[in-house]
């Protein structure tokens, strides 16, 4: 047989309609003619579309001549002309179902009862339900359309509902999701609701979709948002839909994003057709359900993807895919994307290299920047001073980034185990002794972002807040595997020998937490801290770097002073060994020169010793801190 919705089948169909509105009409001239309508048989050849309705929505025989009566009168002048005939009609032109009752065969009561197919599928409509067998009947508007062929979806769902199609080939991860997605709906007689969740939303939406497709169902996206709160109207957007299902074969997709209304979970209880959930799903669910994981594409799957959309540029070598693919967590749309963007930079002349790393940089940062502050690195590794041991640790620290593809996933650590491939280091030292400017090195010798957390405005008062806080900034930070930097990470640091009530307590897990995910996370983070002593020993040994910063001393003071002053600043001569003696850190000398640089600035005059002086008074005051006038002697 002719596939439903060909030509064929659409005229097969029409030419046994047209058969059983002429039996119709055949019945409706022995009404006019008062004779007995029994001795006209029914025709052997059916409409193709009565009988799928009739075999969906469980029909008796009488129920589907009563959609052939009400079809016949919206398409058949003759019938119209007959039936205003008949002292039945009484006029109009809607038959009743007294009329139906009386003119068709096989006729019983139940068939317009509430919870009978034709009104609980909305199949047929009442003009007057509180005198049923004198009340016009009118056949729905989709099922007229569906009787004589038509695919398109309901006038009324066409606002709120959208037909999603296949875009993309996913790779073989993905398709296995897929084929369990398949096996979930085929081999159950009433499917559970399927809840997808991961880190690749638009992945997640395609397996779904793709699914569809294998099992010959067309996938219908709904927003959680836009389902109606009024009890009845979710009633009947869920009986539509449900009634779609059973005439289009449409399964329905709800995408319920991060926080689903209060009303979807009795919205889902009404539907009667496969329902895949994207997103959170509700946490009142009463229905069964299975959960599908779909992740971004494994790193192999990716450095493949990267081959295919870049492989016919000029100047493309394979050797720069692992690395890229290892560093930015990307699903096939972003790689899509982001390889156009390179595309268009190219025309601009930038180097291919160039281009495909800044704009995979670009493209990864998403909403990273709501959870924390980026920071332009302006530092390099000659504006650090520091003890050549602490600057051997922090070149340490940049190599394993930088091979980080290569001994993870060349040399197979990752195959071996997923734990323990994030890249952990403290920070600790007073403040100003450089521990932000060793962050923003390492951001400017590996090249890549840096984003500051200030954790005391992550921690929360309320218990499991500062879990969900720390997951949502990790998940941001994903995509980029961008170094993060947690500032005064000593609002979670205590002894867990110190614990003296349940507040302890929790502070001791939300800091297992943050050390945890930090173990987990593909790139680098760096907690610092004013008082490495307060960090309990089990905890450091989950920290794979640990650098103190220490006070500097009078020579390291000296370095500082000559590097902190610009080269285009107009002075006079400034005797640095004078200025070494001041005992500050790095962040106090950098203050005092740029206050010092204002001071000048005013009087329109070169930046001198007295205006160092001045400005020292400055800083101390404001550190509360006494300053022997002594020091300054001689400095004017």
């Amino acid at each position: 047989m002719n596939e439903p919705g060909t030509t064929h089948w659409i005229e097969a169909n029409q030419e046994a309609l047209n058969d059983e509105l002429s039996w119709l009409q055949s019945l409706f001239e022995a009404a006019v003619n008062g004779a007995d309508p029994g001795f006209i048989e029914a025709p052997e050849n059916t409409a193709l579309t009565l009988d799928f309705l009739a075999e969906q929505f469980g029909l008796s025989s009488f129920e589907r001549m009563i959609i052939l009566l009400c079809a016949g009168l919206e398409l058949n002048s003759e019938l119209v002309h007959l039936y205003r005939e008949l002292p039945q009609s009484d006029g109009r032109d809607l038959p009743t179902f007294g009329f139906a009752l009386a003119l068709l065969p096989d006729a019983h009561w139940s068939a317009l009862s509430p919870g009978a197919p034709l009104r609980y599928w909305q199949i047929i409509h009442v003009d007057n339900r509180s005198r049923i067998t004198s009340s016009g009947l009118s056949l729905d508007e989709r099922i007229l359309h569906f009787l004589l062929g038509a695919g398109h979806i309901d006038q009324r769902l066409s606002g709120l509902v959208h037909a999603l199609g296949q875009r993309t080939t996913l790779p073989a991860s993905q398709h296995l999701q897929v084929e369990r997605l398949v096996g979930l709906w085929r081999d159950r007689g009433n499917p559970p609701v399927i809840l997808i969740k991961g880190n690749d939303p638009d992945a997640g939406r395609e397996v779904a979709v793709q699914a569809c497709t294998t099992l010959g169902l067309q996938a219908l996206l709904l927003r959680a948002q836009d389902i109606d709160q009024s009890a009845d109207e979710r009633r009947h957007l869920a009986r539509l839909i449900s009634r779609e299902y059973l005439l289009s074969r449409a399964a329905i997709l709800i995408d319920a994003g991060s926080n689903p209304p209060p009303h979807l979970s009795a919205f889902m209880e009404q539907l009667e057709c496969p329902v895949t959930v994207l997103g959170d799903s509700p946490a009142d669910l009463r229905r069964s359900s299975a959960l599908v994981e779909v992740d971004k594409p494994t790193t192999d799957e990716q450095r493949k993807l990267w081959h295919a959309a870049l492989s016919g540029l000029k100047a493309f070598e394979e050797s720069w895919l692992l690395p890229l693919a290892v560093q930015f967590d990307f699903s096939s749309n972003d790689i899509q994307t982001t390889a156009e963007s390179i595309k268009a930079e190219l025309l601009l002349g930038t180097s291919l290299k160039q281009a495909l790393w800044r704009q995979s940089r670009q493209h990864s940062r998403g909403n990273l920047g709501r959870h924390a502050q980026r920071i332009v690195p302006l530092a390099g590794w000659d504006d650090l001073i520091l003890p050549n041991g602490q600057k051997s640790i922090l070149r340490d620290i940049s190599r394993q980034v930088h091979h980080r593809a290569k001994v993870y996933e060349e040399w197979g650590f990752a195959a071996k185990s997923d734990r323990g491939l994030g890249i952990s280091a403290l920070f600790a030292g007073e403040s100003g002794t450089g521990k932000t400017m060793a962050a923003e090195v390492l951001a400017a010798d590996l090249d890549l972002d840096l984003y500051r957390i200030d954790l005391s405005s992550v921690v929360s008062k309320y218990i499991g807040e500062t879990e969900k806080n720390l997951e949502r900034l990790f998940r941001a930070a994903e995509t980029s595997g961008a170094i993060l930097l947690f500032d005064e990470a000593d609002a979670l640091f205590g002894k867990r020998s110190d614990v003296k009530d349940s507040h302890d307590r929790y502070a001791n897990i939300e800091l297992a937490y943050l050390l945890q995910r930090m173990e987990a996370y593909r790139g680098l983070s760096i907690l610092t801290s004013n008082m490495k002593s307060s960090l309990d020993t089990a905890f450091l040994r989950r920290i794979r770097f640990m650098v103190q910063f220490p006070f500097p001393d009078v020579a390291q003071r000296g370095e500082i002073w000559q590097r902190v002053l610009p080269d285009n600043l107009p002075r006079a001569q400034l005797r640095t060994t004078q200025l070494a003696r001041l005992h500050v850190t790095g962040g106090n000398i950098r203050n005092i020169a740029m206050n010092a640089a204002f001071l000048a600035a005013e009087k329109g005059d070169p930046l001198c010793m007295a205006d160092l002086a001045q400005a020292t008074r400055m800083e101390y005051a404001k550190l509360e801190k006494p300053l022997n006038e002594s020091e300054l002697r001689n400095w004017t």
